[in-house]
């Protein structure tokens, strides 16, 4: 019996629904980094959220359609769970990868809007300075 094709569902569907929660739960909390980065800016932290999220999806649901293809038949019960525990361990470094990827550029993106904030005066400038020997 062929069971090459329940594999198939049976990854698509465990994939995919590890995607959209991966890529959910980066939403509602990367959101808060992304604010803070913006200064408070909801509007835009909204968008910049959103086109990370649908970035996310092309490139982990990309990557799990083109995994798809199993080397061999499967024929037995057997052949079915270990053709789905290399192929969703893959798709679960993949999704790691990418979360811990996602998580980094949050990150120095924050460090960045602290820094910036930081080096801002705190006095306006008050007048010009002659250079020397002029």
């Amino acid at each position: 019996m062929d069971l090459t094709v329940v594999a198939y569902v049976i990854y698509l569907v465990i994939s995919i629904g590890l995607t959209i929660w991966v890529a959910r739960t980066l939403s509602r909390n990367g959101r808060i980094f992304i604010a803070d980065v913006l200064q408070g800016n909801e509007k835009l932290a909204d968008a910049v959220n959103h086109l990370l999220v649908v970035g996310f999806y092309l490139v982990n649901i990309g990557f799990v359609t083109l995994y798809l293809r199993a080397s061999e038949t499967v024929t037995e019960a057997r052949g079915l769970f270990e053709a789905l525990s290399v192929k969703i361990g893959v798709v679960l470094l993949v999704l790691g990868v990418m979360h811990l990827g996602n998580v980094w550029v949050l990150n120095k993106m924050r460090r960045r809007g602290i820094m910036e904030r930081q080096l801002t005066p705190p006095v306006a400038p008050q007048g010009w300075t002659a250079p020397a020997g002029a």
